[in-house]
C-alpha cells in the first residue's frame, strides 16, 4: 500500500473528526492493535520526559487495549474525565512526512482542540507524531506520540482532547 500526501492528510483530518464527532468504533479502527499511544510530560527542567517505562507520563498506553477501555469508560460513563461529555474540535496543521518507505510512514502535525464542558471552552495546543503502518489493506496508527504543550491545565484530560 502506498499513501501520497493528501491521503495521508485526509486519514488525519479523519481520525480527528472522528473525535469530535464521537465516532468510537471507527476511531479505534484507525489504531494497529500492537498501538504505541504516548503523551510524555514536562520534567522540572523543562524538558520531555524520555522514557514512558520508568518516567512519568500524562497519558501511556502500550497497546490498544487501553485506548479500548478508555472508550468503554466514556461510553458507560465510568470515566469521571468525561461527566459531562465535552464538545471538542480539532484543529490540525502543518503536517509533515518525516520519513516514507514502503511499510511505514513517520510523520508529525501541529494541532489545536477546543474543548467545551461546564460552560467553559478549554484550549489544548501541541504536536503529535504517528507512525503509521502500510502493511495492511489500510493505513494503521502503530505508534502515536502527543506533545501537550499547555500541560497546566484546569482539568483532567482524556483521549478526544488531542
Amino acid at each position: 500500500m502506498s499513501m501520497n500526501y493528501q491521503d495521508i492528510q485526509a486519514f488525519i483530518y479523519r481520525e480527528a473528526r472522528l473525535l469530535d464527532d464521537r465516532e468510537w468504533d471507527q476511531w479505534l479502527a484507525c489504531y494497529h492493535p500492537e498501538v504505541e499511544f504516548w503523551m510524555p510530560a514536562w520534567d522540572d527542567d523543562d524538558q520531555l520526559t524520555s522514557d514512558p517505562h520508568s518516567e512519568i507520563s500524562l497519558v501511556f498506553y502500550p497497546n490498544r487495549d487501553g485506548l479500548e477501555d478508555r472508550v468503554y469508560r466514556i461510553r458507560t460513563e465510568r470515566s469521571g474525565a468525561t461527566m459531562p461529555e465535552p464538545r471538542t474540535t480539532h484543529q490540525i496543521s502543518n503536517l509533515e512526512v518525516l520519513e516514507a518507505d514502503a511499510q511505514q510512514i513517520q510523520l508529525r502535525f501541529n494541532w489545536h482542540t477546543l474543548s467545551h464542558r461546564y460552560r467553559q471552552t478549554s484550549s489544548f495546543f501541541g504536536t503529535s507524531f504517528y507512525t503509521l503502518d502500510l502493511s495492511g489493506g489500510e493505513p494503521l496508527i502503530r505508534r502515536k506520540k502527543v506533545v501537550l504543550n499547555n500541560d497546566y491545565i484546569h482539568q483532567v484530560i482524556d483521549i478526544y482532547q488531542f
